[in-house]
């Protein structure tokens, strides 16, 4: 981490992820939200405002701490309690299967040990756990790919690690969770980065 990470990024990540379009993207699938959830990629708290109502408590996991700061207004407008929590040793600190909802939002690009943390997710949810998911990923288009693959390097380098080229519905796949909803479009912004994967996972046990 460094001051572009730290400071200026969560910044600009507040500013061009606030609009209208981005709201109600958020509102309409984090509908499936329900009990004690987890949120990694808290960020700057832009998801807070369109939990639902059976939200119980939320844990918020993001290593930028300048996020907390930005969030500020939203958070005193929130109704359940919210803790911040930190890696630790790479793990989530919670117990296994305490979770009931694991949320992630434009959030699975970013992270580099992206399998480890699906696991991660994997464990904290208790059995019957949703990971609820809105991210953007690889397209399915052979062009739209192709640019994706061959910008995802600049991305990377000015986007805070983000990936244009990951296959989410894949890589939740792969850790084990059912993906039992999942519905695909294109957001309203160039396509090399709007192609979306958006829904819930279930633990299964």
């Amino acid at each position: 981490m460094g001051f572009y990470s730290d400071v200026i990024l969560p910044f600009g990540i507040d500013f061009c992820m606030r609009g209208e379009e981005f709201s109600e993207y958020r509102k309409k699938y984090l509908a499936d939200v329900k009990g004690d959830t987890l949120e990694v990629g808290f960020g700057s708290g832009l998801n807070l405002p369109h939990y639902p109502d059976t939200i119980t408590r939320l844990w918020a996991l993001d290593p930028a701490k300048m996020g907390r700061k930005l969030a500020k207004k939203r958070l005193e407008a929130i109704s359940f309690p919210i803790e911040f929590i930190d890696l630790e040793d790479e793990r989530i600190p919670l117990e296994d299967a305490s979770v009931d909802t694991v949320v992630t939002t434009w959030t699975l690009c970013t992270i580099p040990p992206v399998a480890d943390a699906l696991q991660e997710f994997k464990r904290v949810l208790k059995p019957g756990g949703r990971y609820v998911f809105l991210e953007h990923g690889l397209s399915p288009d052979d062009n739209i790919a192709r640019w994706q693959n061959r910008l995802n390097p600049i991305q990377k380098a000015f986007a805070g690690g983000c990936h244009l080229n990951r296959r989410i519905d894949d890589l939740i796949a792969a850790s084990g969770l059912k993906i039992e909803k999942l519905e695909n479009f294109y957001f309203p912004c160039p396509k090399i980065a709007g192609y979306m994967y958006a829904g819930y996972a279930v633990k299964e046990g």
